[in-house]
């Protein structure tokens, strides 16, 4: 394939990209949903289905090569950025027991639902040779995930973040997300290893010797280095030179044990001192060329994948199936939770629709799958829907449980 060829591809992608971005924001939703509908729209179900021959020009099966680079770049950065957002709670008292209260049934309700409904799924959706255990495990995790970038910019959005609503939701995400991920990772650990539990036991010590290297090591170093070379926390050229040398090799060695790059790249950011300042810069100087240039691309890489026969048969009742599994284990899980620890039953399910919020998180957690060969076009299809469809309703049932609340205090006041 020509470079020219490759920079019309970005560029229909970017345009395409930005258009329904900038639509959905009017509608007031986050623009990254927009940039998961491009990657639809640009793929068979849209733009393949009305104009064949221009898709198929446009994106030929065997010029996606230097596409697939790009987009391994920017998802590689922007789980960097993910792992540098992470937060612990803002006590180990209280609010981490009520983020417990919130995260664990926000993870185990989903999974438990995912798991009951693998075996209806499994027979035809299931990628080749994969037993039900793998499948069912990995429907859990896609189930349990929750879109911590896209939970706090709607909680900055409404002016909530230091509420205590707010805080509570973040710090519920931020421990769901840990433990999807570890989820995630013992499947890819299966399958990598041929579901052989002892080669998936080297995987995971392999993934604990990267951990206590970047804790134990990297991260006191980094500390040290951080403040000595960018006491205002905005390192310079050579200093974020070094970072990014860190992340790609941080994402490369988990490539090289068997999981995917995601698992180092956020691994390395999770490293990093917790510096507000430096991670305003991190996100001023690299989130924003990964979300806006590169970001594009793995949306668009998405789209491609997706199946224009998925929702015939059996897809749709299966697709009805996975949304409901989706939405009511995290609302009734992860509000029951928050119920339990103190919030009002309005504000309790306002934090379950919050935990619902997927996104680009639930991409990521597709594309794992499919690279993996845990799951096959169709289902990739099916999650995709899902995922834009939970992050649709997530600001709109925050507000509906919020709003609902408040009318009736002022009815209450009234009387």
């Amino acid at each position: 394939m020509s470079g020219a060829h490759l920079l019309w591809q970005v560029c229909v992608i970017l345009a395409t990209a930005r258009a329904l971005a900038w639509l959905l924001g009017r509608l007031g939703q986050p623009p990254v949903i927009g940039e998961m509908i491009a990657g639809i729209v640009l793929g068979p179900v849209v733009f393949g289905a009305l104009a064949p021959g221009w898709h198929a020009a446009l994106f030929p099966p065997d010029g996606l090569a230097a596409l697939g680079g790009l987009s391994q770049i920017g998802l590689v950065l922007f789980m960097f950025i993910v792992g540098a957002e992470l937060r612990a709670p803002a006590s180990a008292g209280a609010q981490l027991r009520a983020a417990a209260w919130v995260g664990v049934p926000g993870v185990l309700v989903p999974m438990l639902l995912g798991f009951a409904i693998a075996p209806l799924l499994h027979p035809t959706l299931a990628g080749a040779g994969v037993g039900l255990f793998p499948f069912a495990l990995f429907l859990a995790a896609a189930m349990a995930i929750t879109a911590f970038p896209i939970l706090a910019r709607i909680l900055k959005e409404r002016g909530m973040t230091h509420t205590p609503l707010g805080q509570l939701s973040l710090s519920s995400a931020a421990l769901a997300d840990v433990l999807a991920w570890i989820a995630l990772a013992a499947v890819v650990g299966l399958m990598g290893a041929g579901q052989g539990w002892s080669a998936l036991g080297r995987m995971l010590a392999g993934l604990g010797v990267l951990a206590a290297l970047g804790f134990g090591v990297l991260r006191p170093w980094l500390a040290r280095r951080i403040a000595r070379a960018a006491p205002d926390g905005r390192p310079q050229t050579g200093l974020l030179g070094v970072l990014l040398i860190g992340t790609f090799a941080m994402a490369g060695a988990t490539e090289w044990l068997g999981l995917h790059a995601v698992f180092g790249a956020f691994l390395f950011g999770a490293c990093l001192p917790r510096d507000d300042r430096l991670l305003a810069s991190l996100i001023e100087r690299l989130q924003h060329i990964a979300i806006v240039v590169l970001m594009p691309m793995f949306f668009a890489l998405a789209g491609l994948r997706t199946s224009a026969d998925a929702f015939g048969g059996a897809g749709l009742p299966a697709l009805g199936l996975i949304l409901l599994v989706a939405v009511a284990g995290k609302v009734l899980g992860a509000g029951a939770g928050a119920r339990i620890a103190g919030l009002g039953w309005r504000e309790a399910f306002a934090v379950g629709a919050l935990m619902n919020a997927r996104a680009l998180m639930e991409l990521i957690v597709m594309q794992v799958g499919l690279d993996a060969g845990v799951i096959g076009s169709e289902l990739f299809t099916m999650l995709m829907v899902m995922a834009i469809a939970t992050t649709l309703v997530t600001a709109p049932l925050v507000d509906l449980f919020l709003h609902a609340g408040r009318r009736r205090r002022v009815r209450v006041a009234a009387d």
